[in-house]
């Protein structure tokens, strides 16, 4: 009995993460809606004091990190491939950080990168063009704002985390964030300031990569925009909506329009 319930219990879990079909999709939703809540109770839990309440919502949000850590562990073909990934990693922290409160509290921000890796991910990507047609026609647009906001949150999460107990001026994640959007923009009011030389380092970091990232995001804002039709000649997937021939081959294109205004 339990040498055929294992390998069924295995199909089913692979066809919740792996799977098209619309029970599969609806528990990756769920999975991506999992992250932004534990991104929320984050930043909102930065503003109060520890609690046995708080640590006892880190210990089931961590638990259920495990559990689905563990799945993904086991439903991977190349383990070694899959342990080298910063999402990986980034899971691992998470869930050691909400495991273990006292010792890593404010490290559970980098939760966010799971978020990332799921809307990257080819299965909800496709399916996400599928379900809304706003998301296909705004796809690069809601990725380069996802970038930043991504990088936003983990750099407002390290300086929190780093900053909290040696700077009186980062006292919780607004503060933290507060920083991170003034030096972003490079508005740098001065109020707040990190003296360390990390903190430093991490100014740096935000400025460089986030300016970078801010300036993609305006780029995709402001370029004349494209259809996502993949040439059947050459494969080049951006075009001029009323497009009738690839500007990389001259092959001939039919996108679907209903014209433009």
């Amino acid at each position: 009995m339990g040498g055929t319930a294992r390998p069924a219990v295995m199909a089913g879990l692979r066809e919740l993460y792996h799977g098209p079909s619309d029970r599969a999709v609806a528990f990756r939703y769920g999975l991506l809606i999992f992250d932004l809540v534990t991104i929320v109770f984050v930043i909102a839990t930065s503003f109060f004091a520890l609690s046995t309440t708080i640590i006892a919502v880190d210990l089931v949000i961590g638990l259920v990190i495990l559990i689905d850590f563990t799945i993904r562990f086991v439903l991977e073909q190349n383990k070694r491939s899959w342990l080298r990934r910063p999402g990986t990693w980034a899971d691992i922290v998470a869930t050691i950080s909400f495991l273990a409160p006292l010792l890593g509290y404010s490290l559970g921000f980098l939760r966010v990168l799971r978020t990332l890796r799921l809307l990257r991910s080819y299965e909800l990507l496709s399916r996400l063009r599928i379900d809304f047609p706003w998301f296909r026609a705004r796809e690069d647009l809601i990725l380069a704002v996802t970038n930043l906001m991504v990088f936003l949150f983990i750099m407002t999460g390290l300086i929190y985390a780093t900053q909290v107990r040696i700077n009186p001026e980062i006292r919780n994640y607004a503060d933290a964030l507060y920083f991170t959007v003034a030096t972003l923009t490079t508005t740098g009011f001065g109020d707040i300031t990190l003296d360390t030389t990390g903190g430093r380092m991490l100014s740096v970091v935000v400025m460089i990569v986030g300016v970078s990232l801010f300036l993609n995001l305006l780029k995709v804002l402001f370029r004349p925009p494209k259809v996502r039709q993949e040439c059947p000649t050459c494969g080049l997937q951006l075009h001029d909506s009323d497009a009738v021939h690839c500007k990389h081959c001259g092959g001939p294109m039919h996108i679907d329009t209903e014209g433009a205004i």
